[in-house]
């Protein structure tokens, strides 16, 4: 009881359905006209496909853009209503083989678009909070679940989540070159870790040196692996060093509220819901725009 009120925590389950899903499906498959969307709404999340083009997951669309050549088109909408498909997409990620993956917390689920546009659901409600996925090499989805404190590794084709690790409050994901998952904990004392495919964790930041972080990719470099993370009370994107050490890479404008990225070749994109943008950051360090009209 806090402030003489009683709190109850109720468990919700949904059931997921396959819903209809394309450029330009709208709401129970209808058509999205372009009058009906005016700009990123609250990017959260973006992926690199590998026809170049980017999907970013927007929370408030509610649904998924792809960009192309800096323009971006919406790709898959959701329903404005709570426990439907994607009405609180979260995260997205793009496979080797350009398989679109959609994390939603609405129906504590995660969905692949078919190449017929449908969105399925993989897990059947099972995952409580999923708010980031990484793809392992041989395919398997790894998802961080914020409910239950946990990362789950799922199967691609969809099937039973199998538990991977206990995290405290886990969000961001990445797998390396070295096909090595690395995970942000958004509390506690290790706030940047790997996790083997045992399930054992290793510390990579041993401080709290971070505001709330959301996200991180690696990138070799000359001396080891380099992390990035995301921060977005900071304002600020840190650079981890191999041997742990934390330094700033990107603070403030253009930057608002820094959450997801990913990487792209040699550059960083970050998924800005405050500014309303994704960023594409190249050896300068500089962000500029990945996104110049929508549709």
């Amino acid at each position: 009881m806090a402030n003489g009120r009683r709190w109850t925590i109720l468990r919700v389950t949904a059931v997921a359905a396959i819903v209809a899903c394309g450029v330009g499906a709208g709401p129970g498959g209808g058509p999205v006209r372009g009058q009906d969307v005016e700009g990123m709404l609250y990017p959260l999340s973006v992926a690199a496909a590998p026809d170049g083009a980017l999907v970013v997951a927007d929370r408030r669309l509610p649904g998924l853009w792809r960009i192309v050549a800096g323009k971006a088109e919406v790709l898959c909408r959701g329903e404005k209503r709570f426990r439907t498909p994607l009405n609180a997409v979260r995260a997205v990620a793009v496979g080797r083989d350009g398989t679109v993956y959609a994390a939603d917390s609405s129906t504590r689920d995660v969905y692949r678009l078919a190449a017929d546009g449908a969105a399925v659901p993989l897990s059947g409600g099972r995952i409580g909070i999923p708010v980031d996925i990484a793809i392992a090499a041989a395919g398997d989805l790894f998802v961080s679940d914020l409910e239950t404190q946990s990362i789950w590794r799922l199967p691609a084709a969809g099937g039973e989540p199998r538990k991977l690790a206990d995290l405290p409050a886990p969000r961001g994901l990445f797998v390396d070159a070295a096909d090595r998952l690395w995970a942000v904990s958004a509390s506690g004392d290790t706030p940047l870790v790997r996790v083997g495919v045992d399930g054992a964790v290793e510390p990579v930041v041993r401080t709290r040196a971070f505001e709330f972080p959301h996200d991180v990719v690696v990138r070799d470099g000359p001396d080891g692996p380099r992390a990035f993370v995301s921060d977005n009370y900071a304002r600020t994107i840190w650079k981890v060093a191999a041997d742990g050490a934390v330094s700033p890479w990107i603070a403030g404008p253009p930057l608002a509220g820094p959450v997801g990225l990913a990487v792209e070749g040699d550059d960083v994109l970050i998924a800005d819901p405050q500014a309303r943008m994704i960023f594409r950051v190249g050896a300068d360090g500089r962000p500029q725009p990945a996104v110049g009209t929508t549709r």
